[in-house]
């Protein structure tokens, strides 16, 4: 009874590995960025990043956009390496701490594990990259940002002459700058390289200390969130405004915020941490994915074009080399890449805001249906410590798309 009671509340019986993410503890946060990412502190920190390092805040809108709650959620079933599995097993099975399931503007399923809530603002890490781009975009619908075919020089001068700065920002949006870059998280990878100078000297200047190409740009896909971070000093020296200040305004309250969102700062100059230093409640990243799955629509009022929304997230406006079955990443061709977004493979349009450890938004526009994902996976990458955290999660959101329509 008391399990069944649980569920009911939309809280798993039993997390994984809850004695290890800090339980006893009451699931404590990091005093540094250290320790953010040893275990016990995994669970506090990634639901409280701002309340240790500095951040700037995206107020809510004055009329948030409506949840609403079904009064009996939605059963949904999965099957992964030949078994049936259903939503609360998932929950008891992997290390996701929300997930939340919209369908034409109403939650229909919720579930949290190891006492998180929804007002917790939970981190995004990567899926940050993707409020970048609506930013950008955004930029380009008001002529800020002329043309997506200009180099990162243009609007910031500073680069003239770098790798970054000689780069168009389409290709910059797409991953695609050509950079000789690796981005594995290991502890001395390009990205680890590239955070340490950042930290210590500044963004601008760690976009300079990337100066060798291994392909030429717009030819062939290669993740690196340093490509974010040039976005970002684009958008701020574009509209003369922080990200915090203008994407807070163009975006998040139009999209229907409930609650105010916060990004991280880096230290030492200020700026946004634009590849993943996003923070805001699961409900406001399924408005969010609300707004994308409407091609950028909120209350018959566009957020973003619907042809910038296209731009970002459609297959056959990409690039052959970076669609999905096509793309090559980490040895697999399952997805493709638009403009700072993950668009999957299938039947029709369907994309996902992705970041490490587990994070995630799934959009299926045509279903008008919307997944929140949040969870402290044992690794970035979800599958590399065995527990598989990407494949099922992939299976689940198969399997919730099975209860409206074909994959």
């Amino acid at each position: 009874m008391l399990v069944a009671s649980l569920l009911a509340t939309g809280i798993a019986a039993a997390a994984p590995d809850e004695d290890a993410l800090g339980k006893s503890a009451g699931y404590p946060v990091a005093g540094n960025l250290l320790q953010v990412y040893q275990q016990r502190y995994l669970v506090g920190s990634f639901s409280a990043m701002d309340s240790f390092n500095p951040s700037c805040v995206l107020a809510p809108s004055p009329d948030p956009v409506a949840l609403e709650k079904n009064a009996v959620d939605t059963t949904f079933t999965y099957r992964f390496r030949g078994d049936t599995f259903t939503l609360d097993d998932y929950m008891m099975r992997q290390r996701a701490t929300a997930v939340v399931v919209v369908k034409d503007g109403r939650i229909v399923a919720e579930r949290y594990n190891y006492a998180r809530t929804p007002d917790m603002r939970m981190l995004s890490n990567s899926m940050a990259k993707t409020i970048v781009a609506l930013g950008v975009m955004k930029a380009l619908e008001e002529g800020k940002i002329r043309s997506l075919d200009d180099p990162a020089k243009t609007y910031l001068p500073a680069l003239a002459g770098s790798l970054y700065g000689e780069t168009r920002i389409v290709n910059l949006l797409r991953m695609a700058s050509g950079a000789r870059y690796v981005e594995d998280y290991s502890a001395h990878d390009d990205r680890a390289r590239f955070n340490g100078i950042m930290r210590k000297a500044g963004m601008l200047e760690a976009v300079r200390s990337v100066t060798e190409r291994s392909d030429p740009e717009g030819e062939r896909f290669n993740y690196a969130g340093a490509q974010t971070s040039v976005l970002a000093l684009v958008l701020r020296a574009a509209t003369g405004r922080s990200l915090c200040d203008y994407i807070g305004e163009k975006i998040w309250q139009p999209v229907g915020a409930g609650s105010r969102a916060t990004w991280m700062l880096n230290p030492a100059d200020g700026i946004e941490v634009a590849q993943g230093g996003f923070n805001a409640t699961v409900y406001d990243y399924a408005r969010l994915g609300m707004m994308m799955a409407a091609d950028g629509e909120v209350r018959g009022n566009a957020v973003v074009q619907r042809e910038h929304l296209l731009d970002m997230t459609d297959p056959a406006r990409q690039p052959a080399a970076f669609r999905p079955g096509s793309m090559s990443y980490h040895g697999s061709k399952y997805s493709g890449y638009g403009l700072q977004t993950w668009i999957l493979p299938g039947s029709r349009r369907r994309f996902a805001l992705l970041g490490v450890y587990g994070q995630a938004i799934f959009v299926d526009p045509a279903l008008r249906l919307v997944v929140v994902h949040t969870a402290v996976g044992k690794d970035a990458s979800g599958d590399a410590s065995g527990a598989h955290l990407g494949a099922e999660r992939d299976a689940l959101l198969r399997g919730i798309v099975a209860t409206y329509g074909k994959w």
